[in-house]
């Protein structure tokens, strides 16, 4: 994988902390705005990336490159992306794919008619103790109740409340605490059940943007509920419980340190099977692969699971 980065924020400083021990990815190219070029030689003196861009369209020009991530805001992926796909250029775009269903579904025709890989980076659709947790599943019996609360207090919220709206707080650049962090919690949920058959949104909100909020999701024989704060702080866990035992995940749903299963008056099993210390390192290990194999057929499956995403988050809003 040839690998241009558009964006030098938080995420991208995340990428380049590992990408290096990937060794099928080189780092071609980096992108960002001309009042960042500073910042982008210094990343590029310390993570050997052989160019630099202060304009994105220049770097899709670069025959060198072959894959895009975006690392951008929210609001920028669709137009960032779309402009990638018709440079005939593969996209990594970070979480949420787009501000709305239909920018996902003009992206994906463009990306399938285009024959390009489009893929979104979502941490937990690919760590190891994800899939195992999906193993584990069918001990459980029916499934009842599925509680998840990823809630992390914001620096950002303090210059919110201050009167600073920065991207994470700000309804035009498609912030707020579903789309920013509760999404992680929908990615598994519907990763573990698809879709479920009603959606409701109970959302904490301040001038416009939703803070924290309650997402319950009615799949009929169990009941679901995703809670997603960036305006106060809780330990972070999913618990899924079935006639016969339940799971409960240990920290974050973008990380997921570990899980347990416990069955019925048995004790409890303790599953940690991490591959990586950093988070993104597995679905970055997976991208390479599917671009290097181009595996549509995986490409395929991964965009109908981000389109059920989608439409709970277009239900919920």
């Amino acid at each position: 994988m040839k690998l241009g980065i558009a964006g030098a924020g938080n995420i991208v400083m995340d990428l380049l902390s590992f990408v290096h021990e990937i060794p099928g990815i080189s780092l071609q190219a980096i992108s960002s705005k001309p009042d960042h070029r500073e910042k982008l030689l210094s990343l590029q003196n310390q993570f050997s990336i052989s160019r630099i861009y202060d304009n994105y369209t220049e770097m899709l020009l670069d025959d060198e490159v072959d894959t895009v991530y975006i690392g951008l805001p929210n609001h920028l992926h669709y137009s960032y992306t779309k402009e990638a796909l018709l440079r005939g250029k593969h996209v990594i775009c970070e979480k949420p794919f787009t501000s709305n269903l239909r920018e996902f579904l003009e992206l994906k025709q463009l990306a399938v008619q285009s024959g390009l890989v489009l893929i979104e980076a979502i941490t937990n659709q690919y760590l190891n103790n994800y899939l195992l947790m999906k193993e584990y599943l069918p001990k459980l019996g029916p499934v009842k109740i599925v509680e998840c609360n990823y809630s992390q207090y914001s620096s950002r919220y303090d210059a919110f409340q201050a009167g600073q709206v920065q991207p994470a707080f700000n309804p035009e650049m498609s912030g707020g605490a579903l789309m920013d962090i509760n999404i992680y919690n929908i990615h598994m949920v519907v990763g573990f059940f698809g879709s479920p058959g009603k959606v409701e949104y109970l959302a904490n909100m301040e001038r416009g943007i939703d803070t924290s909020g309650v997402l319950l999701l009615d799949y009929g024989n169990f009941k679901c509920v995703c809670i997603g704060a960036k305006d106060s702080t809780a330990p972070n866990a999913m618990n899924i419980q079935g006639v016969q035992g339940y799971l409960r995940m240990h920290g974050s749903a973008n990380i997921i340190n570990s899980f347990e299963y416990v069955a019925n008056k048995e004790k409890p099993v303790q599953v940690d099977h991490k591959h990586h210390p950093h988070r993104m390192y597995d679905e970055f290990i997976a991208f390479e692969q599917i671009i290097r194999e181009k595996d549509m057929d995986r490409v395929s499956r991964m965009l109908e699971h981000s389109e059920r995403v989608m439409q709970v988050i277009e239900q919920a809003k």
